[in-house]
């Protein structure tokens, strides 16, 4: 890493020269042209992903329908250990999920992943996935291409700010490529990772999103990864059942997310000796349970998440399989083994939504139903709790279902889902994940959560007269006889504000009184205006350069609200930290 680091560092002195085609494009039109490249190589390495984790389950696991109880036993654990081996002495920054490390490029190394991450976690999640870990392939390849993403940013010496922003975009092209779904890829990304719309960062995630999946597309077809059934909401009692689901949901996520969090640090403060056995026996429990009758639960189960939208198995047996795909994945993760929480999320979602449809019709038979409705709201209703992406869980199951005639139960599942989560688990997952491993990187949900100071929580009534510019000359004769306060506001027309301290209208007054010429006066001398339903931020923009900065309405820029100054932004910020 360090010397990645380095290289980094030699790379960023040059970052001004920009791109050898920055003679023939401005570098924000160029980094869109290369948006669609990095989409393109990040499909076709999570093609080759792809390919890479079937050709192991074929090779480790077996081909026939029945899997051989010894192989069920041994294949998760002997490959645990050279999983161990190689993460401990080959790819250290391979392990974990790769949402996290994706973050840190951004925030603290500027855009930098070693490319040789992106060829461990290749290499050891598709082991682990193949052998039967049960983790999934979604959250590796989001990191594989913005690894690639970044290679290639530090060969074509893009600038700084480029740099930071090119991992979320290839990020977002591995993500919607593994997914089969661009949408859900942009949201995700842009409402985990990075935080922040812009039109150019939007752009560009959006192209590099929609270029991967022609690439996976083209490849591996247009299908989908579950073949959806007919879905919809038969009527409207259905959403008491929908919210039971996600009443369950809720709490699902918080089991999963509490056992990580107690867990993972207690195994990582092991002895390192047993850092080379613990992928090992986290396989060889998940064995056990396949053996025993259960190896739905190995590997990413795609294709028992079909079979369970198409009700084929009983409503008993989906919430065993939901409530043992928590221990496991729980087990895989926490053990150091890389790999993603998403698929592991759509199991636990989709058994445990099918199995409440499935009680729904149990006992009430005279009720039409639609198991693979249960099953992709049940998805979204972990995404909302565990994720706690509240909006990616939304079209996520729409854009995979095609049918928006069940957003309204995704809603209000999701809805109760996200509410229990935030309850009883205030850290997020990867918000948790991160601080374990000592880094301190933005919280997007405490950012979507946190109050925001606005100027009318700072701004003071008006406590100086208000001066058209017109009548400059009138108000200098009644100062005359009077005290003049220290600064006064002067009113321009057509629109536009301005200040005078009572020196420099004495001064005025005193060189012509008959014949002042307000235009050329005040050309320089505009003072900057702020509303008062902005940010208080804006104002610190001004307060330091101008003694008073004028709170005017939206609907009339000559109409004064308030005014505000330094001491009023500090002392309220100061108020609000006390809080």
């Amino acid at each position: 890493m360090e010397d990645g680091l380095a290289e980094h560092d030699e790379q960023e002195a040059g970052h001004g020269a920009g791109s050898f085609l920055g003679s023939f494009f401005r570098e924000d039109r160029f980094f869109l042209v290369l948006s669609v490249f990095i989409g393109i190589f990040s499909g076709l390495s999570v093609v080759c992903f792809r390919y890479a984790i079937d050709w192991c389950r074929i090779y480790v696991l077996g081909t026939g329908a029945q899997l051989s109880p010894w192989r069920l036993l041994l294949a998760p654990t002997i490959v645990g250990l050279i999983i161990a081996l190689l993460v401990i002495h080959v790819f250290p920054l391979a392990r974990g999920s790769g949402v996290n490390q994706t973050k840190a490029a951004l925030f603290i190394y500027n855009g930098y992943i070693p490319i040789r991450t992106a060829v461990g976690k290749f290499i050891t999640a598709a082991l682990a996935i193949g052998s039967g870990q049960s983790l999934g392939p979604e959250d590796p390849s989001l990191q594989i291409g913005a690894a690639l993403a970044s290679a290639l940013g530090r060969r074509l010496r893009l600038s700084r700010e480029r740099m930071r922003l090119i991992a979320p975009v290839g990020a977002a092209a591995g993500l919607a490529a593994a997914f089969n779904a661009p949408i859900s890829a942009v949201l995700f990304v842009i409402e985990e990772v990075i935080g922040r719309w812009t039109a150019g960062i939007l752009g560009s995630v959006v192209l590099a999103s929609v270029s991967s999946v022609v690439v996976l597309r083209w490849f591996m077809g247009s299908e989908s990864l579950f073949r959806i059934p007919t879905v919809r909401m038969q009527q409207p009692t259905e959403l008491l059942a929908y919210s039971i689901l996600g009443i369950i949901g809720g709490f699902a996520s918080v089991a999963l997310s509490s056992g990580i969090g107690y867990l993972r640090p207690r195994c990582r403060a092991l002895p390192r000796w047993t850092q080379y056995f613990q992928p090992a026996l986290a396989g060889l429990i998940i064995g056990c349970v396949a053996a025993l009758g259960a190896p739905q639960v190995m590997g990413a189960g795609y294709e028992y998440i079909d079979q369970a939208m198409h009700g084929q198995f009983t409503w008993q047996f989906l919430a065993i399989l939901a409530v043992v795909k928590i221990v496991a994945t729980m087990l895989s993760f926490v053990s150091g083994t890389p790999g993603g929480m998403f698929a592991p999320v759509m199991f636990i979602g989709a058994m445990f939504g099918a199995a409440v449809g499935g009680a729904q019709h149990a006992l009430f038979p005279h009720l039409a139903w639609s198991p693979g409705t249960y099953a992709l709201v049940g998805i979204g209703v972990l995404f909302a709790g565990f994720l706690r992406v509240p909006m990616t869980s939304v079209f996520m199951v729409l854009e995979v279902s095609g049918n928006y005639s069940i957003i309204l139960p995704v809603i209000v599942a999701n809805t109760f889902a996200y509410v229990i989560s935030r309850a009883l688990q205030p850290v997020a997952i990867f918000d948790m994940l991160t601080r374990q491993d000592g880094l301190e990187l933005p919280s997007m949900e405490e950012q979507r959560e946190e109050s925001i100071l606005r100027v009318e929580d700072a701004m003071q009534p008006p406590r100086t007269p208000v001066i058209d510019a017109d009548d400059l000359a009138k108000w200098g004769t009644q100062f005359a006889k009077s005290e003049m306060p220290e600064v006064m506001l002067v009113r321009l027309r057509p629109n536009g504000w301005s200040s005078l301290t009572r020196d420099e209208l004495r001064s005025i007054i005193q060189s012509d009184r008959d014949g002042l010429n307000t235009d050329e006066l005040f050309a320089e001398r505009q003072v900057p205006v702020v509303h008062p339903d902005q940010p208080l931020d804006i104002a610190l923009r001004y307060v330091d350069r101008w003694p008073l900065v004028p709170v005017v309405s939206r609907a009339d820029f000559n109409k004064l609200e308030g005014i505000i100054t330094e001491h009023d932004v500090l002392e309220r910020y100061r108020d609000f930290a006390g809080e």
